[in-house]
């Protein structure tokens, strides 16, 4: 179906669901002629969008931001290290700073227990 019929299935504007191509919320499915047709996949992807954007309280850009988060590490570090730096995020404990504690231990000279 085309994008006016597939709009007024989702119950929004051809505009939005333009926006949302924009956004990278639709499948990338086009025609040959360049028209973007709509199917049953399409139309269930921009339902998902829609009730997660509804669930969640985001906007469509938001949720274009989490998911390209998700696919592309370079903007997950980023945006982890954002979080670490303002408190959000704990930072991750690294295997081989636990191995360093751990030898730092060991190394230390014993404490004697009170009573001994």
């Amino acid at each position: 179906m085309r994008i006016t019929e597939a709009a007024k299935r989702l119950g929004m504007s051809p505009r939005m669901l333009r926006y949302r191509e924009a956004l990278g919320l639709l499948p990338p499915v086009r025609e040959q002629g360049a028209h973007r047709r709509f199917g049953p996949d399409e139309l269930a992807a921009v339902a998902q969008g829609v009730e997660l954007e509804k669930r969640f309280d985001v906007s469509p850009a938001e949720l274009a931001f989490a998911l390209r988060v998700l696919s592309e590490p370079a903007v997950a570090a980023a945006v982890r290290d954002l979080g670490v730096r303002i408190g959000r995020i704990q930072a991750p404990r690294r295997a081989l700073d636990f191995e360093k504690e751990k030898a730092l231990r060991l190394l230390r000279p014993a404490q004697p227990r009170q009573g001994d």
